[in-house]
């Protein structure tokens, strides 16, 4: 087994690494003078497993080439078996066609993964997971949920808390985190007149004298959590702390998260945290290295990787 990294997540691939007792394998990933990205596999990988761990974050489309070519050089090279390790898979906001006339984008860059040489592909809580579908080769979703859950039993009083959804589309994730805190459940509906914009309508469920958890897979500019909060807080909540596994919080996300009325946001590490994050008052970072190095274990001598969340 030999793990790769380009530039997207390098510190979570060194965990991963450590965890596995594995150094990362030797390669050279660099741009020429007009960007163009240029790979270089260092050392032998003939009938090797490889991993190429790779974040499609900021910049999206840079880390998903530096994502395509590594796979491409490695299968040039004659790897056995390649494993498409994506944290975070960018696009898959655009799991489905909007509106007349727009890209189905997420089954795209599932297409080039795959061409790219993939032999199979594992990310984590996935925006919609019906996305495993827009891939013909084997694809693990994995979840943060009993990371999550773990880290709110350590750190609260789970008899007063009440998990809540921020919209109804995250009901599912919300119920499995309430079932593992067994903790009452709490959904609140919006109403989004245009996109980036959402409108508080109603909570759905009793939060007065509550802490309310806040669970989502994705926070970008964190508009819907911070309405979402203020509305808690309006019903009566005691407080409110928001667990979100991807951390996107592009423009000034972080700034409205620390002027908001979360007390904490814990997100994972699945996606590189900024200095800003970094120094954020109220933004905690939980890492996801033990999961994914487990579940690259599972895979490479081929044991169950769905027993990992039983």
């Amino acid at each position: 087994m030999k793990l790769f990294v380009g530039n997207s997540n390098r510190i979570l691939a060194e965990a991963i690494g450590k965890y596995l007792e594995l150094p990362l394998g030797l390669a050279s990933v660099r741009r020429f003078a007009d960007q163009e990205i240029f790979v270089e596999i260092q050392e032998n990988v003939r009938g090797e497993d490889c991993f190429v761990i790779q974040s499609t974050s900021y910049p999206a489309n840079d880390h998903l080439m530096e994502l395509l070519i590594i796979m491409d050089a490695l299968r040039r090279a004659s790897a056995r078996r390649i494993t498409a390790v994506l944290p975070y898979f960018g696009y898959a906001r655009q799991d489905r066609k909007a509106g007349g006339r727009t890209p189905i984008s997420a089954k795209l860059v599932a297409n080039l993964i795959t061409r790219a040489g993939a032999d199979r592909v594992m990310t984590m809580d996935l925006h919609a997971g019906q996305i495993q579908g827009f891939f013909d080769i084997p694809t693990d979703n994995l979840f943060a949920v009993p990371l999550l859950a773990r880290d709110i039993k350590e750190h609260l009083d789970t008899e007063h808390v009440m998990v809540v959804s921020p919209d109804v589309g995250g009901v599912v994730r919300a119920r499995s985190l309430a079932k593992r805190l067994d903790a009452p459940l709490a959904i609140v509906d919006k109403r989004r007149e245009k996109p980036g914009e959402s409108e508080v309508m109603n909570i759905i469920g009793e939060v007065e004298g509550r802490h309310c958890i806040l669970i989502d897979d994705i926070i970008d500019s964190g508009g819907t959590l911070c309405n979402a909060a203020d509305a808690l807080m309006a019903a009566g909540a005691k407080g409110v702390r928001a667990y979100i596994t991807h951390g996107v919080l592009s423009g000034g996300a972080v700034a409205r998260i620390a002027a908001s009325s979360i007390e904490e946001l814990v997100i994972t590490d699945s996606i590189e945290p900024t200095k800003a994050i970094r120094d954020a008052r109220n933004i905690r970072v939980v890492t996801t290295a033990t999961l994914l190095g487990e579940a690259i274990a599972r895979t490479t001598t081929e044991q169950s990787v769905s027993s990992l969340f039983d």
